[in-house]
Order: structure tokens, then sequence, then C-alpha cells
């Protein structure tokens, strides 16, 4: 994880739960138009390769489901640049990344929050978690307002 102790130990402050060694397989439907559940797999380091690297494996029966009504993903280093090409209305700049109003984290495009590094670049965990707090008020009184 590639975070300084400190964000570690104020993200679990803020009640995350870390999963190590475990890969999404699948989203499940919750309720109409929500998510309901990710399926997962524990994975454990297998041999060291050629550059003595261990990768995770998959641990055959390991299955196992998180309930959740919403995903954020989150990886990767740079904009992915598929968000231009199949997002229309989503303003970004010239390296890719959203363009986001900095205190409520929407975008250009209605119904549409964004925060973390798809919009600051690689940032720290607890930039990102503000972020994430921001949009979520937000997003709540989107809902909240029946502004959608």
């Amino acid at each position: 994880m590639p975070a300084r102790a400190e964000e570690v130990k104020h993200a679990r402050q803020e009640g995350v739960d870390f999963h190590f060694l475990t890969g999404p397989v699948e989203f499940l439907p919750g309720a109409p138009g929500w998510l309901g559940a990710v399926r997962c797999l524990r994975m454990e380091l297998g041999e060291p390769d050629a550059s003595g690297r261990r990768r995770p494996q998959p641990i055959p029966g390991s299955e196992f489901e998180v309930p959740l009504s919403v995903a954020v993903i989150a990886v990767g280093t740079s904009a992915n640049p598929v968000i231009q090409s199949t997002t229309p209305g989503l303003t970004t700049n010239r390296k890719g990344y959203i363009e986001a109003d900095p205190v409520t984290q929407r975008t250009s495009r209605k119904g549409v929050f964004a925060g973390g590094d798809i919009v600051t670049g690689s940032a720290t965990v607890i930039l990102a978690m503000g972020a994430g707090r921001r949009a979520a008020k937000s997003i709540h009184e989107y809902l909240t307002n029946g502004d959608w």
C-alpha cells in the first residue's frame, strides 16, 4: 500500500476497513439502480518470479461478499483516456483529469461527482478522503433536494 503510516492511521480512524490480498471479482445488483454487494476472492502470495516479486494468486474457494450500495474505483496512477471518449459532457483538463468544484466535487455533468487522484493527479490518501467526504455531503444534498 503506497501510503505513509500516518495516512493509514488516519484512514483507520475514519473507519476505513482494509482488505489486503483481496481481489474484486464481480459487482452484484441490489435494489433497482443500486449495487448490492461486491464478490471478492482472497489471494495469497505466490512463489517469487524471475524478478523476485511474489505475485498475488487466487485462493480457490475463498470467495466472499461485501455488502455495498456504492463503489469507488480507484486504480492506476494517471487518468484513463477512456473517460474523455466515453463520457460526453464531462469536462477534463489537458492531462485528462476530471474538473470538479473543489468545495462540492460536482463536475460539469449533472449528477456526477469526482474527487481524489482523478481530479488532482497523484496525491495523498488523506486528500482523497477529504474529497470523498465533500462529495458524499454534496451527493446527499443532491439526492435530498431532488435536484436530479
